[in-house]
């Protein structure tokens, strides 16, 4: 198989990653910071190198405001409802994933103010816009890195320098970015960050974290065991415990902190040259093919490892699904179709309610990988015509 849905879960990973997973498996695996006895020590070790491995690579002063979650979704939520309150204001985009659209939602039907910034139809968010929407009762600017359909990065630095003016926060969905673009926490001046584990950062699938800064402070909406503070019926008050209820997932946390390292040992600067390389080559194979619709910016440095396109045909059966499940049925090529969970951005670029097929190239993807890609395309679209 030519895996090309890394944008929805990165494949294969590096053996370090499965390596480190069944070791803590086989050796670590009792409860974290529950008990005194030797694997319980070896499980908290490995929660704490796995934490300073993602301080590490995302440049993050205190590894303990790390606070890990299930998903980008849990950290997302946790950001989200922990800081926005009934009568107060979030400024967003049209570009959002689901994960930020859905809880935005959910508080605006219990009485907050939500905006949501429209981008251009290749999904450029201009900072004024995001500035011009900062009102007097703006308490959280919540804004995705980088589009999970097209790939469109956003202007981070200068919105959160907008933001800040404002003494307003900002919330970074990173899912399509954390691992593969850099992101420097304490030099954006960030104030949280929401990532995945089993994307870019190759860790396992029920992995994530969201970093919050020492400026802002969130209401818990987990409450429960934490190993810590037992004799209180209230969550501790200090993190990364106050935010991290119930069982870690151990395994899945340390295989996490081992992707990251592997990040930090390749270089991030040479993971992204490559994944650009491959987006190049597909964008430019793509455009070749008659009646192909492609979305999203030209440049591919502008952009995440995520290429999405429509076959414009005029017989029945070119819509996304029939195209993806030819790719996957006929010449063994993952990709994901559809409205990829975001629907104000498919309505944003033009391809809603149908969707689009995305492509979404790893770091482990080759050259002919993409060649072959796009030639499976090619004979689908002569088939169109």
């Amino acid at each position: 198989m030519i895996y090309l849905d890394n944008a929805a879960t990165s494949h294969p990973k590096p053996e370090a990653v499965y390596r480190r997973v069944d070791d803590v498996l086989r050796h670590a695996s009792a409860n974290p910071g529950r008990a005194g006895h030797q694997m319980a020590v070896e499980a908290d070790r490995a929660i704490f190198e796995a934490r300073e491995s993602v301080a590490r690579l995302f440049n993050i002063k205190h590894p303990d405001r790390i606070i890990f979650t299930p998903n980008a979704t849990a950290a997302l939520n946790l950001a989200i409802k922990g800081l926005l309150k009934p009568g107060e204001h979030c400024v967003t985009t049209a570009m959002e994933h689901n994960s930020v659209t859905r809880p935005l939602k959910f508080l605006a039907q219990l009485g907050a103010e939500v905006d949501k910034v429209q981008p251009s139809p290749k999904g450029v968010t201009d900072p004024f816009s995001i500035k011009a929407a900062i009102k007097t009762n703006t308490t959280l600017v919540a804004v995705t890195h980088a589009s999970n359909v097209i790939g469109t990065i956003t202007p981070i630095g200068e919105i959160i320098e907008a933001a800040h003016a404002r003494n307003v926060p900002v919330l970074l969905d990173a899912a399509q970015t954390a691992g593969s673009v850099n992101i420097d926490v304490e030099g954006l001046g960030l104030d949280l960050l929401a990532c995945p584990g089993h994307k870019c950062l190759y860790g396992p699938q029920g992995t994530g974290f969201l970093y919050i800064a020492p400026s802002v402070r969130l209401k818990p909406i987990l409450y429960g065991g934490t190993g810590s503070r037992s004799d209180m019926d209230t969550m501790p008050d200090f993190l990364p415990d106050r935010y991290e209820a119930g069982t870690l997932n151990t395994p899945g946390i340390a295989g996490l902190g081992a992707g990251c390292e592997f990040i930090v040992s390749e270089g991030i600067a040479r993971i992204r040259s490559h994944e650009v390389a491959l987006c190049k080559r597909l964008m430019e194979g793509l455009a070749g093919v008659p009646g192909m619709k492609l979305y999203g910016v030209d440049d591919p440095w502008a952009r995440a490892s995520v290429v999405s396109f429509n076959i414009i045909g005029n017989v029945e059966g070119m819509d996304p699904a029939s195209v993806g499940d030819r790719l996957d049925s006929e010449f063994g090529i993952a990709v994901r179709v559809g409205i990829h969970c975001a629907p104000d951005a498919h309505k944003t670029m033009g391809s809603y309610p149908t969707g689009a097929v995305r492509m979404s190239p790893g770091y482990f993807n080759t050259a002919e990988d993409i060649d072959k890609a796009v030639e499976a395309v090619a004979e689908i679209a002569r088939g169109a015509r």
